[in-house]
């Protein structure tokens, strides 16, 4: 579908990013400051890296982001379609593209951006069409440390939370998890040991214990049910929605998956913005 909309027509201009050297604090603050998911690293001006929430949950002991960060992300360039940018999220399965010019970040475009176009863009498409391939949904009860555990064990960014009745209660998203989440530091030690006598055939050698002592940090979910931390969202029937109408929806309310649901509220299928921003390309 040819939409004549580049992406400097619609990219974000003013970029939160962060810069190396730093620490996993200053991802925390702009991604709870912004609500957003993820920012561009910079070194010297230049674009090196890309951080998200994904990134954090997935490697809670890590600090520096030059560690936790993807190297080389991919961009685009301002006068990229928006065919273009949609083919290349979908195709590598990411939620943003930093915009460079001569290697220097100009703009960021998400899902975000693209599904604000396609509703003006008034697409009558089923959105059935659309539906996730695969959806995770957790009990209203569940615990929320394990709630992050199977998401990111299916490596799915929502999850709809169902009570004991199977109706939808709502849904629980990483953003969520980013906000009940806490850096919790400790202090650990290991023994090393370093033999005294040479000759490893004596029973008899006598070792020397070394204990090092060093501080963790990791990010730790409050132990909470999920039902507590979710969000309640509106819902589209299983008849009748369309592709920009959803589009519509999900600019409205500032989300990023909506449950399909039938006429007793019993879950169907979800439409996630990743799968929506198809319908440029297919």
């Amino acid at each position: 579908m040819q939409t004549n909309v580049k992406v400097g027509d619609i990219m974000t201009r003013d970029v939160a990013y962060v810069t190396i050297p730093g620490d996993r604090e200053q991802v925390l603050e702009i991604l709870r400051e912004k609500q957003i998911s993820g920012v561009p690293v910079v070194k010297d001006g230049k674009l090196v890296g890309i951080i998200t929430r994904s990134d954090l949950l997935r490697n809670p002991s890590e600090n520096q982001i030059a560690m936790l960060m993807t190297r080389n992300p991919i961009s685009v360039t301002p006068d990229a379609t928006l065919e273009n940018a949609a083919m290349l999220m979908v195709e590598h399965n990411i939620q943003r593209l930093p915009v460079v010019e001569d290697g220097k970040l100009v703009g960021i475009i998400t899902v975000r951006d693209i599904i604000n176009a396609i509703a003006e863009l008034d697409i009558m498409e089923d959105v059935n069409k659309y539906l996730a391939s695969r959806v995770v949904a957790v009990w209203s009860e569940t615990p929320l440390p394990v709630v992050g555990m199977i998401m990111e064990l299916a490596d799915v960014k929502a999850c709809p939370v169902l009570t004991s009745e199977l109706e939808l209660a709502g849904v629980v998203r990483d953003k969520d998890l980013i906000m009940y989440s806490v850096v919790e530091d400790s202090l650990h030690h290991s023994d090393m040991s370093s033999a005294s006598d040479e000759d490893e055939w004596t029973w008899e050698s006598m070792r020397d214990t070394l204990k090092l002592y060093y501080s963790v940090s990791r990010i730790k979910l409050q132990d909470i049910p999920v039902k507590d931390a979710m969000k309640e969202t509106p819902t589209v029937s299983l008849n009748g929605a369309y592709v920009s109408e959803v589009a519509r929806l999900m600019r409205r309310k500032d989300i990023e998956q909506v449950p399909v649901v039938t006429a007793s509220n019993r879950l169907y299928g979800m439409v996630c913005d990743k799968d929506l921003i198809k319908c440029l390309i297919d």
